[in-house]
């Protein structure tokens, strides 16, 4: 039996969890750069906001003026998503993230009711990490995900939906509109309205061979998921992703050197943390650099793909980014944005054994866990290596960026009594 608990408007929610006054208020927060909105509170859509809309339009909309507006706060919002995880694992066998916000229980076997289960789970995450949820419940990860739907659809429920029951789902399936059920996007929703299917129940009804017809394989397998039958579960072993990327659009146009190969190395540190975190090295990197392409700025767009010694190593990965990124460069451009990719990532342990290695790996690894551990304890950018730049002037527009609560000591909150 599957669950799965999704936080309502997470990054609104994060904001809300450590500052009381906003918990009445229309939240939203916004995107790089203060770009347009990406987040949401309930009060803040009736009011008339909508995802996507850019901030600079809107907001001076009369109608808008109640909204608190938040720019990012990616290190806030990553740390309180796992803070949820670690909650949820003090309460159920397994916890699977799907996403930032999103996380798949194992219910088999847990003892009660499952409903009240799911209840007493959503009220300690709220208790705990301070962020309300809502829980769906199923046989299968696509049910549980459409239960969850239903469940944050019901703004004055319980906050749970509980589809474990093949006769409950029976009754509620015709009325779903089919743009609920996960993995059936907006082509497949209008494929199969064209063929007068438009409700989970008429999908259901449908011949499993003529499903796979209409939709392959992806959507067979959605069809008998909906029906009761296990087709994802849990990944005890998830797959090792093939790809890890730091892209960012600059907070205004970088034209010297100096702060383009500091904007380069700065996002290869973060790459190489993010990578060593997931227990990957990488042996191809891509380093990229482009102009705006919608003002009347001179255009120049560039990229370099190119293989590198397998490592997790920050300082030799920044040296082959900045040589890379050094032959790229045009003076005489306003660049907009920039970024490195990793590609070809494997575990260690499955790449061949280097017979003469550029650098001592252990000696590298030491390094790297000294690097890791002090910023773990003491918060990002404690130690960095040289090169990546304090506080850069390119960096993101963040005018209305939140203190950073719980990873950061200077912003850590203070109680009088």
């Amino acid at each position: 039996m599957f669950a799965l608990i999704d936080a309502n408007s997470f990054y609104c929610s994060c904001e809300r969890a450590f500052d009381p006054k906003l918990r009445p208020l229309p939240v939203a927060v916004l995107s790089n750069n203060d770009g347009c909105a990406i987040a949401l509170t309930r009060e803040a859509k009736d009011l008339g906001l909508k995802m996507g809309d850019p901030y600079h339009l809107v907001a001076k909309r009369p109608e808008l003026k109640p909204i608190v507006w938040r720019s990012s706060n990616y290190a806030l919002y990553g740390d309180m998503s796992r803070r949820i995880y670690e909650t949820l694992l003090d309460l159920v066998p397994v916890v699977e993230p799907y996403s930032i916000d999103e996380m798949f229980l194992d219910l088999a076997g847990m003892p009660g009711e499952l409903a009240q289960l799911a209840a007493d789970i959503r009220s300690h995450v709220r208790k705990i990490a301070k962020i309300p949820c809502c829980v769906g419940i199923g046989p299968t990860k696509t049910i549980a995900k459409l239960a969850n739907k239903v469940a944050k659809k019901d703004r004055n429920g319980p906050g749970v939906c509980d589809y474990s029951e093949e006769s409950v789902r029976a009754a509620a399936y015709p009325s779903l509109p089919l743009g609920d059920v996960w993995g059936i996007g907006p082509a497949s929703v209008a494929k199969l309205a064209a063929l007068g299917v438009e409700t989970v129940g008429a999908f259901v009804a449908m011949p499993a061979e003529y499903v796979r017809k209409v939709l392959t394989v992806t959507g067979a397998k959605t069809h008998a998921e909906l029906q009761g039958v296990i087709c994802f579960p849990f990944n005890t072993a998830p797959a090792t992703r093939k790809s890890l990327a730091v892209t960012r659009s600059f907070g205004r146009a970088v034209t010297t050197w100096p702060e383009m190969r500091d904007a380069i190395a700065s996002y290869t540190a973060r790459a190489a943390e993010k990578m060593r975190r997931h227990g990957l090295v990488a042996s191809a990197m891509q380093v990229f650099m482009l102009t705006n392409r919608f003002n009347n700025d001179p255009r120049y767009a560039n990229q370099v793909t190119f293989a590198v010694e397998p490592t997790a190593d920050s300082f030799a990965l920044i040296a082959s980014a900045v040589h890379a990124a050094e032959r790229l460069w045009r003076p005489g451009y306003r660049f907009a944005k920039a970024g490195v990719v990793f590609v070809d990532l494997h575990r260690p342990d499955d790449l061949p054994i280097q017979m003469l290695p550029s650098r001592d790996p252990e000696r590298s690894a030491r390094l790297m866990a000294a690097l890791d551990g002090v910023n773990g304890r003491f918060g990002r950018n404690t130690l960095r290596p040289g090169g990546t730049g304090p506080k850069p002037q390119w960096g993101m527009r963040r005018a209305r960026l939140s203190p950073a609560y719980t990873t950061r000591l200077d912003d850590v909150l203070e109680a009088q009594a």
